[in-house]
């Protein structure tokens, strides 16, 4: 195949049957090592991971015989917020591991690495060369949210796999209608994973994307057999919540933790419209800054078949979740993959048109100087805060000093890469990603969220040396710590100062968690008070016998 002027195309490789099964293996390889190194180096964290893992325990610890595999519970009362597939996952774990932070984010953390390799098919069902798959499993494999996320004790890495899994039963469909079954079972199991809400917005991507790009394949009896099958035990599952609770399951489930999220901010998790713009800028880099060359790239070729995949998924998805009141970091991780897809092309196409010595070229393209000072910025501003945490901070936290300069030596080498107009800046700067996020799984911040409030575990230990099993604990706060509750093994409720004396009244058998500053002043103002012990500034006391 001859080159085209300011574009090499490259042949599939059909001669060649080990490049498509050793990609697999090194992606699969690689995605494995990131997504479970050190995953349960540091505690559970509140609200998702603490609550699911809960209801998870709760499945493990269940009599032999028992149906709380189908009706699961938190704390012994129904729990309806979503369907416990992933949570049955997590009791499995248990079973084998024992009940401990790995084996309660292993299945989450196996599933999202798994879905790096189907990305890669996904990539090779579109694309027309190798190449653009593989950038796009990188830049997938390398963006922080997904790595992250994907590693918690939460339902969205089952949400990513199952996903991806019916994008690639899609496209493969379009050579062989027996695979439009596996679109209906992954749909199916996206509903089981977390609520038929989700389910059917993303079941109406895809079908939109077939309407558009392959709508011979709506006729196909195979697909809508699929969608009949995947839908019955999603039907089983949601008849056996109302004929075992009633109408309090519709209420709870289909309304106040579903339907509702699109008009009202539950549990207060509100945001403007471009809230996911925001969650976009702050952690889609460094990839971000090829983001708006590469919708420029997509309109101009939507034509093809990636394209039309890219646009609807993303355009889509994005706008479903942007009106939506409830807003969570968490939502938008389905968009992740779609833009890695449309990255990987654009990369893809850039390699194509960089300079490359030794081959013949007629009109090698120039990389944007924009780039060029972008990555700079970016590479200074990460070297100064190596410098702020490592140097002038006290105390000083080196090991994310470390990151730091290695992610701005990365950044500095690509900026340099770029304006030589090298291609290989993309294999330095998806190395160094990767690199700098493994050094980030290694530390305990990669879960920053645990230092917002105080350490669970010294409380928890507290709490369950000094208290009864299954009895009710009363703690001062604002709001429920999930977490604290996970590792206590005890339901503990938040309660206001004003509403303390009315409990220390009524009850004979109170236990309350405060902090040891608001105890000294509360401690005149009731009598029969026992101090039990302190952990981290809470005291722990309960009511005395008369």
């Amino acid at each position: 195949m001859k080159p085209l002027e300011g574009n090499l195309t490259l042949p599939l490789n059909r001669t060649n049957p080990w490049i498509d099964p050793l990609s697999l293996l090194g992606l699969s390889l690689a995605a494995l090592f990131l997504f479970s190194v050190d995953l349960g180096g540091v505690p559970l964290r509140d609200w998702d991971e603490g609550t699911v893992a809960q209801v998870a325990r709760e499945i493990f610890r269940a009599p032999e015989g028992s149906l709380r595999w189908l009706f699961p519970t938190l704390w012994e009362q129904p729990y309806f917020n979503k369907p416990p597939l992933v949570h049955n996952l997590m009791a499995i774990a248990f079973h084998i591991g024992g009940v401990n932070e790995w084996t309660a984010r292993l299945p989450g953390a196996l599933l999202t690495a798994f879905s790096v390799p189907l990305l890669y098919g996904i990539g090779r069902e579109i694309f027309c060369n190798r190449l653009a798959a593989l950038l796009a499993a990188s830049v997938y494999l390398t963006t922080l949210p997904v790595v992250r996320l994907g590693r918690l004790a939460m339902l969205d890495g089952a949400v990513l796999f199952f996903l991806m899994v019916m994008i690639w039963s899609v496209l493969r469909s379009r050579r062989n209608a027996r695979y439009a079954l596996v679109i209906g079972l992954s749909l199916g199991l996206l509903c089981l994973a977390k609520g038929v809400m989700l389910g059917l917005l993303l079941g109406a991507i895809a079908l939109i994307f077939i309407a558009w790009d392959t709508p011979r394949l709506l006729h196909q009896p195979y697909m809508w057999l699929g969608i009949f099958l995947g839908t019955l035990p999603v039907v089983g599952w949601y008849g056996a919540q109302v004929l075992h609770y009633g109408a309090a399951f519709w209420s709870h489930n289909l309304v106040s933790q579903s339907a509702t999220r699109i008009w009202d901010s539950v549990e207060n998790n509100a945001g403007p419209p471009w809230y996911y713009l925001g969650e976009l800028l702050k952690y889609g880099l460094p990839w971000l800054i090829f983001l708006p060359a590469t919708l420029r790239y997509t309109w101009q070729t939507r034509e093809l078949g990636w394209a039309k995949l890219v646009l609807v998924w993303a355009t889509l998805y994005f706008l479903a979740i942007s009106v939506m009141a409830t807003k969570l970091p968490w939502y938008i991780l389905p968009l992740y993959p779609a833009l890695a897809l449309a990255i990987g092309a654009y990369l893809a196409d850039l390699w194509e048109r960089g300079w490359h010595p030794g081959r013949r070229q007629y009109r090698p393209s120039l990389y944007s100087r924009g780039w060029v000072i972008t990555l700079l910025g970016l590479s200074l501003l990460v070297f100064g805060a190596a410098i702020y945490v490592g140097v002038l901070q006290e105390p000083r936290e080196r090991d994310v000093a470390l990151i730091c300069s290695f992610l701005g030596l990365s950044l500095l080498s690509t900026a340099g890469l770029v304006a030589r107009h090298n291609p290989r800046f993309i294999a330095v700067l998806a190395w160094g990603m990767f690199l700098s996020l493994v050094l980030l799984m290694l530390s305990p911040h990669w879960v920053w969220e645990l230092a917002e409030d105080f350490p669970v575990s010294p409380v928890a230990r507290l709490v369950r040396q000094n208290t009864p099993e299954k009895i009710t604990v009363y703690m001062v706060a604002a709001h429920r710590r999930p977490s604290l509750e996970f590792y206590s093994d005890r339901p503990i409720l938040p309660i206001s100062p004003p509403e303390i004396q009315k409990f220390w009244q009524q009850d004979n058998q109170v236990y309350l968690l405060m902090p040891r500053q608001d105890f000294r002043k509360w401690r005149s103002q009731v009598s029969r008070i026992q101090v039990l012990d302190n952990a981290r500034g809470w005291t722990l006391v309960r009511k005395a016998r008369a």
